[in-house]
């Protein structure tokens, strides 16, 4: 149950959270956490994605938001993504309905950890869809209007932590945000150190080296390694930087060896 359902509650209480917080990741965190109070749901991240591809966790709730979204960036779909794309909100009351057929790697992964609502709303940082908020449910059933209210106005204020950091990059040059976003692409997004998933750009060069491959057949092999085991992608890019895990050069089913 959401502890307010009135949208003035919903709009001071959040606001409060982003503004309350310190810079960057902690405000993301403390949005996130404000979400799972006052939505009903279980779970809330902020999913960022650059170029049709899940980039980071930028905030999250709680350890299930975190590995929820983590399943996006392993397989490469979910309802994040769709919503960067089409620029609007996705919502999906019950993934196990059997109309229900987008995303059948990520869906599979969300309701074997118990979980049956998934909703995505973008973020907006001027001009640029940088990511979406996501929020999880472990029961079936739409949000509330009051409550997709609150969502949108939460999505809205996920861009602040964004900003914070972005800015501070730009102030005293003639860059303007636009231009950062824009003109620059990945490397603007160079800036948000706190983002997580650090380890499977390690990992990826690792891979790059051992099975000399290129970066793009790199990370498709440690994703297909998560998928064959069942684990995220970090997990699995943990386990290369701390080699305890190996991947073959002639494997391409993703199977790889553990290290004794």
């Amino acid at each position: 149950m959401a502890v307010s359902t009135s949208v003035e509650e919903m709009r001071s209480e959040l606001s409060a959270a982003v503004i309350g917080a310190g810079p960057g990741l902690a405000g993301a965190d403390e949005l996130c956490a404000a979400c799972v109070r006052l939505f009903g749901v279980d779970g809330a991240a902020v999913s960022i994605v650059l170029e049709g591809s899940s980039r980071g966790t930028f905030g999250s709730s709680n350890e299930l938001g975190r590995r929820l979204d983590e399943y996006q960036f392993t397989y490469g779909e979910g309802p994040c993504l769709d919503s960067v794309s089409s620029r609007g909100p996705v919502l999906v009351p019950d993934l196990d309905s059997p109309e229900e057929r987008r995303w059948p790697a990520f869906a599979g992964a969300v309701l074997g950890d118990g979980v049956r609502g998934v909703f995505a709303l973008p973020i907006m940082v001027t001009s640029a869809c940088v990511g979406a908020l996501d929020l999880f449910r472990e029961g079936p059933g739409p949000l509330g209007s009051d409550q997709l209210t609150g969502a949108v106005l939460a999505a809205e204020l996920a861009s602040l932590p964004l900003l914070r950091l972005l800015t501070s990059d730009i102030i005293g040059s003639e860059s303007t945000l636009d231009d950062k976003l824009m003109s620059e692409g990945e490397d603007a997004w160079g800036l948000l150190a706190d983002m997580d998933r650090i380890e499977v750009y390690q990992a990826t060069g690792m891979l790059i080296s051992q099975l000399d491959v290129g970066a793009p057949e790199a990370l498709v092999r440690l994703r297909a390694h998560a998928m064959a085991t069942e684990q995220t992608a970090s997990e699995v890019a943990r386990a290369i930087v701390e080699r305890r895990l190996v991947l073959d050069r002639d494997d391409r089913f993703g199977l790889g060896r553990s290290q004794s």
